[in-house]
């Protein structure tokens, strides 16, 4: 059973972190959750393979993006029948969080009413190198953490917190097994145009880590699907322009 954050009251919004080295839920949306829960019921799960998700049962065999998304999406679906809820609005970050929610809207579609991908949901290339695992140091974790912003100087002490917690969850046992298993192959997780809930695709105008035109490309593919390009934002857009983010986001799921 994941760990889950939760607060306010409204329409429940499901919130699926990213997908770098030591990511946890609680510390991915710390810079936005207080925004999102004065409008809606937040609910923010640990995604498996990461934070309290670790070594969860049955990630043991799963390999490749695609099996890792079905996988998380149905955890979502399994939180959402614990929780009594039939019908929410989704919020997925970059290639765990967004790739988990693009497998949720083929899987189960009746489930979702609206749906936010920020940093093209995974649908881009795959990294050239494993992220932080080929060198597990503090002065990678550092690095790693700063192309995810557009100036690593305008939040050099919010970097330097989570290169700190973020460096422990990553060392754990069993973090570095299930991370590289996540990259064995570039399987996308679902066709984007057989989606037909509304989506908004947001990407970072600056973003180091996926360029524009992934999130161009899958907006262009999803049948109900729309881009938002934020000016100034690099990969973590909530973090480089939280206002801006949120009223996007809340804007289209209130649509």
């Amino acid at each position: 059973m994941s760990a889950t954050a939760q607060k306010g009251a409204g329409p429940v919004l499901v919130l699926l972190h990213g997908g770098g080295p030591g990511v946890d839920a609680a510390s991915n949306w710390a810079p936005v959750f207080s925004r999102f829960s004065a409008g809606f019921r937040c609910l923010a799960p640990d995604l498996l393979g990461f934070g309290t998700q670790i070594a969860a049962a049955g990630t043991e065999g799963l390999r490749g993006p695609r099996a890792w998304a079905r996988a998380r999406a149905q955890q979502v679906l399994e939180l959402l029948d614990r929780h009594e809820l039939e019908r929410v609005h989704v919020l997925g970050n970059s290639a765990a969080g967004g790739a988990a929610a693009l497998a949720l809207l083929a899987a189960a579609p009746e489930r979702v009413e609206r749906a936010v991908l920020m940093g093209g949901a995974g649908t881009g290339p795959p990294p050239r190198a494993v992220p932080f695992y080929d060198e597990p140091t503090r002065e990678s974790m550092r690095a790693t953490l700063g192309r995810l912003v557009a100036d690593e100087s305008a939040h050099a002490g919010l970097l330097d917190e989570l290169t700190d917690l973020r460096l422990g969850q990553a060392l754990r046992p069993g973090a570095e097994t299930a991370f590289r298993s996540m990259f064995t192959d570039g399987t996308e997780p679902v066709d984007p145009a057989t989606v037909r809930t509304p989506v908004l695709a947001l990407h970072g105008e600056r973003d180091r880590v996926s360029p524009v035109e992934v999130s161009r490309r899958l907006a262009g593919a999803l049948p109900e699907g729309r881009l938002e390009v934020v000016a100034g934002a690099g990969h973590w857009i909530h973090v480089d322009r939280p206002a801006e983010f949120c009223r996007l986001t809340g804007e289209f799921l209130n649509a």
